[in-house]
């Protein structure tokens, strides 16, 4: 009988392993709980209304479709009966499978505080990137029609939790956005004076890049206006605002970017997990005591050279490539190999033309690292359609100033300030 390999999830790690099998003799089955592959990179750019969602997202099925012993369901598996090989979705039916590749990504952590996540929403999914895009819009109108001067400043106070690339990101977009995009078209508020802080609870800003390119970021990001506070922890959220050490900060928007932890399905595998819920693998991806499932990518606490491995699309895409190779060597009746990460570099950008990028043998910063993440982002992007629509959306927000998709959709009656 033709072995059954079953992938759960369909982001970078997943789409990888089952391309790795396209030409295998197995059947395989891919399971996600969406439709659809979401480039995360560029989520925080539908956030801040430079990108829409169809631009940077594209169905699973179709991803795959030339690929013909790929079967893609959708289903959310909500636990993983690793003695019986059998994965339970929530519509209360079940998936049999030989061999397991499970690459189900991360979701917010709040470090023991979920309450505040109401009040500050995080960024992992298109949903909420569009719910943070109405946060964000809404804010300057409701500033507009403010006529308390108070609160009106809390309304044009923003703080952005986490000073990973996704807060820088997401710091240095809103900037622009307020000093430059909606500068003229409000008749009662100067957007160019919103607050903006970007408060990062280690000792600084993008702590995986080298010191001469943080050093180039915080400056990039002082240039727009952008408070860094660095070494600074947030002690509460609520919706007025937020607890920055002992002192209190009153902002209308609140925007989390500052921990991650794994799906909660891999906790049901009953092997050892770390502090952020990431299952301790073995060097070749497997789990203990199960030599036929194997955890890729921000699901797994993987080690290389005595580090653990950064929660990246690289990292996803090159560990579940080689948990399908593993397995298809166990087919073959040869040992599996140990994975071995290969760092092909770490990019951020924090604004019109400027930008950070170490690729270990060459560093850069400013514009020329800039139209590297330009390309880089183009290029691995899927689908001819949203490079060329990507293309054009970024020339005109760089050309104009303008962001082409800043539209408050959705129940304005839900968002809090």
């Amino acid at each position: 009988m033709t072995p059954h390999i079953v992938i759960i999830g369909g982001g970078f790690g997943g789409l990888s392993a089952a391309r790795a099998l396209r030409h295998a003799d197995v059947r395989v089955t891919l399971i996600d709980r969406r439709n659809h592959h979401v480039f995360q990179p560029l989520l925080y750019q539908v956030a801040t209304a430079t990108l829409s969602p169809g631009d940077i997202a594209a169905p699973i099925r179709w991803i795959l479709r030339s690929i013909k012993n790929v079967r893609v369901l959708l289903a959310n598996a909500t636990r993983i009966d690793v003695a019986a090989k059998r994965i339970e979705v929530s519509d209360g039916d079940s998936i049999d499978y030989d061999w397991l590749i499970i690459a189900t990504g991360s979701k917010h952590a709040y470090f023991g505080h979920n309450d505040w996540e109401p009040n500050a929403p995080g960024l992992k999914t298109l949903e909420d990137a569009i719910a943070i895009r109405r946060r964000i819009l809404l804010a300057f109108e409701r500033a507009e029609r403010e006529e308390d001067t108070r609160r009106q400043g809390q309304l044009l106070t923003f703080v952005i939790v986490g000073g990973g690339p996704t807060g820088v990101e997401l710091a240095g977009t809103l900037a622009e956005i307020a000093r430059q995009t909606l500068r003229d078209e409000f008749r009662t508020i100067d957007t160019t004076r919103a607050r903006i802080l970007l408060v990062e609870a280690g000792p600084t800003i993008l702590q995986t890049f080298p010191e001469n390119l943080r050093n180039a970021a915080r400056a990039s990001l002082v240039r727009l206006g952008i408070e860094v506070r660095e070494g600074m922890a947030v002690t509460g959220v609520d919706s007025h605002g937020v607890m920055v050490g002992s002192e209190r900060v009153d902002a209308g928007t609140v925007l989390w970017a500052a921990g991650v932890a794994a799906s909660s399905v891999v906790k049901t595998l009953g092997v050892p997990v770390d502090r952020a819920g990431r299952v301790i693998v073995e060097p070749d991806l497997s789990i203990p005591g199960h030599s036929e499932v194997f955890v890729a990518g921000d699901a797994a606490a993987a080690m290389n050279d005595g580090k653990l491995l950064p929660g990246v699309a690289q990292t996803a895409m090159q560990g579940a490539r080689h948990a399908a190779k593993n397995i298809l060597r166990r087919l073959q009746g040869q040992p599996t190999t140990p994975f071995i990460y290969r760092d092909l570099g770490n990019m951020a950008i924090i604004g019109r033309r400027a930008a950070i990028s170490d690729l270990g043998w060459l560093r850069l910063s400013g514009v020329t690292a800039w139209f590297a993440w330009l390309f880089l982002h183009i290029f691995m992007l899927i689908g001819f359609r949203s490079r060329v629509v990507v293309l054009f959306q970024w020339a005109m927000a760089y050309f104009t100033f303008q962001r082409g998709a800043r539209l408050i959709t959705g129940d304005s009656k839900t968002t809090k300030f």
